[in-house]
């Protein structure tokens, strides 16, 4: 028993010394802005969805590699009277012009997905800030118009990107029902269950042209989501542009 007794003793202030050496680390920790804005309130977040109060969606496209189905993409959108998003790389748009002007004339969103879909997350902020610039000069170029909406490729961001863009005149924007069109071997009807079981009011689809089903797809896509009483507005539309906070799903949602 006394064996015991010492035994507690010695291990007992050594327990106590670590934890608080683990609560001191964890202080020092959480001063650091970026893992502040990751645990607490601060972290500058992107808006995947919009707590918006009727059944309305945006759907997007993000353009980064081919661009050989935008016309039927765009003949779609026309048929169905539905204007979308296109976020599109500098590089892209600096090799198909004619795409981008018969989007921004067709009346949809034409918006900012960096200028050479690096991963934003892992870059410098300089480096974050002209990949950003870039490519809103692009578009203004062909364009004649200002572009305010951004998405990170890959979807791939930090506070610093987020912060950096909005410096920059941009609302960041992401997604909460992903299709996953780009994903090797997946069927039609997979994407399509993923986009009707998921969608909800003030959602942001994404999807992606150059892809084996997603323009083919479209129409019956449109389809599906009016018959079950959704209408479509593009993410300039469907945004707040003042009085507003950011909820922790990423949510945008009206301040009271």
């Amino acid at each position: 028993m006394i064996f015991y007794v010492v035994k507690a003793k010695r291990v007992l202030p050594a327990v106590l010394a670590v934890v608080i050496v683990l609560a001191v680390a964890f202080i020092i920790l959480m001063s650091n802005s970026e893992v502040l804005g990751v645990f607490g309130t601060d972290k500058d977040l992107p808006i995947y969805s919009v707590d918006y109060p009727d059944k309305v969606v945006a759907i997007t496209f993000d353009c980064a590699w081919g661009a050989d189905d935008i016309p039927q993409i765009l003949s779609t959108l026309k048929n169905e009277d539905v204007k979308a998003t296109f976020f599109v790389l500098g590089q892209w748009a600096q090799k198909n012009p004619e795409m981008i002007k018969m989007m921004a004339m067709d009346g949809h969103d034409v918006a900012n997905h960096s200028y050479s879909h690096f991963r934003m997350g892992a870059l410098s902020n300089a480096k974050i800030r002209e990949e950003i610039d870039l490519c809103g000069r692009k578009i203004n170029e062909i364009t004649g118009n200002k572009v305010d909406l951004f998405r990170a490729p890959y979807g791939d961001y930090s506070s610093s990107v987020v912060k950096i863009a909005r410096e920059l005149g941009y609302y960041t924007i992401q997604w909460d029902v992903d299709s996953l069109d780009w994903r090797p071997g997946i069927s039609q009807s997979e994407i399509m269950n993923r986009i009707v079981t998921k969608v909800k009011p003030g959602s942001i689809l994404l999807f992606h042209n150059d892809t084996p089903h997603t323009a083919k797809m479209l129409p019956d896509i449109i389809s599906a989501l009016k018959n079950n009483g959704y209408g479509f507005l593009p993410v300039s539309k469907l945004i707040m542009r003042d009085n507003y906070y950011i909820d922790f799903d990423g949510t945008q949602k009206k301040n009271k």
